[in-house]
């Protein structure tokens, strides 16, 4: 959904630890602007709401359909370090639910670029991330700021959006 793509979601995301969240709520009220008969599936398995794994992990799945377009995603249930939970209880499974529907959501476009780099390895997502919060701290202007983000890689830019938006409030005021 290109019109999901326009949107600009950072002043609706939160930080928890080095990870950023869209909130289901406010991404599926996006949806409904667009498409008011959009709709959302939490599939079942065996009549549970998640399929358990042999290490006693489990995964949730969830389609998202938007204007007869429906994409689908499966997400772990993790706890708040995002580590899966063995033997998780009904508020994991919630939550986890709720966290693959934004995702979902995001493979039609909205938000889509707070995923970007998530499948990198942990370490040299951080080793990115300093870097790149190096450069911005050097940056003295808007035009340095502005110059910097265009010299990034399209990858890079898309995952590093909010930390060039929070420098440019700091460098305007």
């Amino acid at each position: 959904m290109s019109e999901l793509l326009k949107v600009n979601v950072n002043d609706h995301t939160e930080k928890k630890g080095n990870l950023t969240y869209l909130s289901w709520a406010w991404a599926w009220a996006e949806v409904l602007k667009i498409d008011p008969a959009a709709r959302y599936t939490v599939h079942e398995f065996d009549g549970l709401p998640l399929v358990y794994l042999k290490d006693t992990t489990g995964m949730v799945k969830v389609s998202v359909e938007i204007k007869g377009d429906i994409k689908t995603c499966l997400l772990p249930v993790l706890d708040h370090r995002n580590k899966p939970i063995q033997n998780p209880d009904s508020f994991a499974v919630n939550t986890s639910i709720m966290r693959c529907l934004a995702k979902c959501i995001a493979l039609h476009g909205l938000g889509l670029y707070i995923y970007a780099g998530e499948d990198l390895p942990e370490a040299e997502r951080e080793e990115l991330d300093a870097g790149i919060a190096a450069k911005l701290a050097a940056c003295n202007t808007v035009d340095d700021l502005t110059a910097l983000f265009k010299s990034l890689p399209e990858s890079v830019r898309t995952s590093a959006v909010q930390k060039f938006a929070e420098r440019k409030k700091e460098l305007s005021k």
